[in-house]
């Protein structure tokens, strides 16, 4: 039995496949929230699929890899001076590769012409048909040979986009975040065009927040590399068991680690199999129970092999929290019990391991969902036989929150709808931007009563799925809502959103929210707190009063299920249900393979307590219809 623990070590943040943060949907615009969303849970689409074609298993291009290369090159070209038509056609290139539910290497050999996607020219297809092919995309090592490669570090501080970063480059010639850190201190800065002493302390502050980040990664970017490895390990002979443990198994949002347990009938088959992964570009240690490598993509691999009747003992041991663990000891030390990851023993006799209920039986508890194991209150509720029956993925019956090409999305309305229905669910909120947010080219009034009609046509002739008339409203500075009551009253729900003037005063924010959720038409506020995991900081706001408040109101609060966001955190989501507010379990789909985001709302909803019956969306359309009308004032 082996146990694999990835640690992220970030060494070489210019390649496409190496990120510091990982998000899903690198954004828009950087001081926006208007992101282009990748749907980071779509194996096919990202590079979890397996070639076997001739018994051996080997890992597959995936798309956001190729989209990256593509983002990549525009940013390269942008700070390069190129022309603006070759940046934005590499821009909508990687748009529309990432938009996509299969992946590009299967198109291929199934003789897709890449030419017919759209933004995907003669040129481009070529490149990306030579990136499945080698690796590599030409174009981007000769910018890389030009350029250096610390500018793409700039371009991950909110703040700088491509032509800041531009702008650093030629006028004062820096090229790394050191540099850029040292000439903002110096105030050198305000001696360029745009950026103002404001401007120079938000660099700065950024800079900081992004030191304490780039050791970890998002949980859905690592979710990648951990499903290879699992299917890597799992065409090996003789492996029974592979499951993936500690902070990932936990749900956690981000994560350092990712440990892997599996059990075969030899380890050393195991081992020798990590040190072959094709992926390894370092072995920092090999033995016949421990080995330790490090990928090309720069995490760290530490395997370790345990016997077949201590899978539980080592499962329990490995995904922890830490002060979970402690608890547990601590329980069995009473009972003259010791408990480790290799099992549960009596002086040295071994009394239970074999799997995690027999190690929390020794206990005397019920087995507790990973997702609860942090030191917080589980035992105490497993003692009393509390523990929640935590929500299942299949508990939902719809959507909430949807966008389509109509503003910032990358499928129309009946490709979404298509997609929702594929998946299991029995309705969809199509809410896509108003008219506020203009970088997403938002929806005016005209606009926005031209999509009511069309919902009410493909309602029409749809079977099998009901199609909700809904906007993403932005709450501006003062509160109030971005469209007249003359068309939210049409709509069946109206999702109101923080997009803007995020550095308000705690005061301010939360009076802001509070009274944009005073608002007749008003049922649901997405993404609460506004932070995106490693990018930007939650605003200022008293989470406690909006909580509260959404009780007194009758109206809803969103977690948010796009990777970044994750918002509400758990913490929230326990508030919520403590005061009775529904909470919203939402994918934010920005394209069909978006919907896979509700895996990691779910994920976030378990880790917050969250049972069937906390979740709005749960219910049968028509309940859901009753609670959003009891929303109206």
């Amino acid at each position: 039995m082996s146990l694999i623990s990835i640690k992220t070590l970030i060494t070489d943040t210019i390649k496409p496949t190496t990120a510091r943060w990982a998000t899903a949907s690198p954004c828009a615009v950087t001081m926006q929230d208007t992101c282009r969303q990748a749907a980071v849970g779509d194996k096919f689409a990202h590079g979890c699929g397996w070639a076997d074609d001739t018994g051996v298993t080997a890992m597959r291009m995936g798309n956001e890899q190729i989209a990256n290369a593509l983002d990549e090159i525009a940013n390269l070209l942008e700070i390069d001076n190129a022309n603006p038509f070759r940046v934005r056609a590499y821009r909508n290139a990687a748009r529309t590769v990432r938009g996509l539910g299969k992946n590009l290497a299967t198109l291929v050999q199934q003789g897709r012409d890449l030419k017919s996607l759209p933004g995907i020219g003669r040129d481009l297809a070529a490149k990306i048909e030579a990136m499945l092919d080698t690796g590599h995309m030409a174009a981007l090592d000769e910018l890389h040979k030009k350029l250096p490669a610390s500018l793409e570090d700039l371009l991950r501080i909110p703040g700088m986009g491509p032509k800041r970063v531009q702008t650093l480059y030629h006028k004062l010639g820096i090229k790394s975040l050191p540099q850029l850190e040292r000439a903002a201190r110096s105030g050198r800065l305000r001696e360029l065009p745009g950026f103002g002493s404001k401007l120079q302390q938000q660099i700065l502050d950024a800079i900081a927040a992004h030191r304490v980040a780039e050791v970890r990664w998002l949980r859905a970017q690592a979710a990648v590399y951990a499903e290879q490895l699992v299917a890597y390990l799992k065409a090996i002979p003789g492996v029974n068991e592979v499951v993936v443990t500690g902070s990932y198994r936990r749900g956690n949002e981000t994560v350092g680690d990712l440990d892997i347990v599996v059990t075969a009938a030899k380890p050393d088959p195991v081992m020798q199999g990590l040190v072959a992964y094709p992926d390894v570009k370092q072995v920092v240690s090999s033995g016949s129970t421990r080995s330790s490598v490090i990928l090309g993509n720069g995490l760290q691999v530490d395997v370790r092999a345990v016997k077949q009747h201590s899978l539980g003992a080592a499962l329990h041991y490995f995904t922890g929290s830490k002060a979970h663990n402690i608890q547990i000891r601590r329980l069995g030390q009473k009972r003259g019990l010791k408990i480790n990851e290799y099992g549960v023993f009596k002086g040295k006799r071994l009394v239970a391991g074999n799997t995690e209920q027999q190690v929390f039986r020794s206990v005397g508890l019920p087995w507790i969902p990973p997702e609860l194991r942090e030191g917080d209150a589980e035992i105490d509720a497993a003692r009393r036989g509390e523990l929640p029956k935590l929500i299942e993925r299949d508990d939902l019956k719809g959507d909430l929150h949807a966008h389509t090409q109509a503003t910032d999305g990358q499928a129309s309305i009946e490709e979404m709808v298509t997609a929702a229905k594929r998946r299991g669910l029995r309705y969809i909120a199509i809410t896509d931007h108003s008219r506020h947010l203009t970088v997403a080219h938002g929806l005016d009034v005209k606009r926005l009563l031209r999509q009511i009609e069309q919902i009410d046509h493909i309602n029409e002739a749809t079977k099998g799925i009901t199609v909700l008339k809904g906007t993403e409203v932005d709450i501006l500075e003062d509160g109030a809502l971005d469209l007249p009551d003359a068309v939210l009253a049409r709509l069946d729900l109206v999702i109101g959103a923080v997009h803007s003037h995020f550095q308000l005063p705690r005061n301010k924010q939360t009076e802001r929210i509070l009274r944009a959720m005073d608002h007749r038409y008003f049922s649901i506020l997405a993404h609460p707190s506004g932070r995106l995991i490693g990018a930007r900081q939650a605003y200022a706001v008293d989470m406690e009063r909006v909580v509260g408040h959404a009780a007194q109101r009758g109206c809803f609060l969103e977690l948010n299920g796009q990777p970044q966001r994750l918002d509400l955190n758990d913490t929230y989501c326990r508030m919520a249900q403590e005061q009775g507010v529904l909470v919203s379990v939402n994918s934010d789909a920005h394209s069909v393979a978006g919907f896979d985001n509700l895996d990691y709302g779910i994920v976030q909803a378990r880790r917050g307590w969250l049972a069937k019956d906390d979740v709005l969306n749960t219910r049968a359309v028509n309940t859901l219809r009753r609670l959003l009308r009891q929303t109206l004032l």
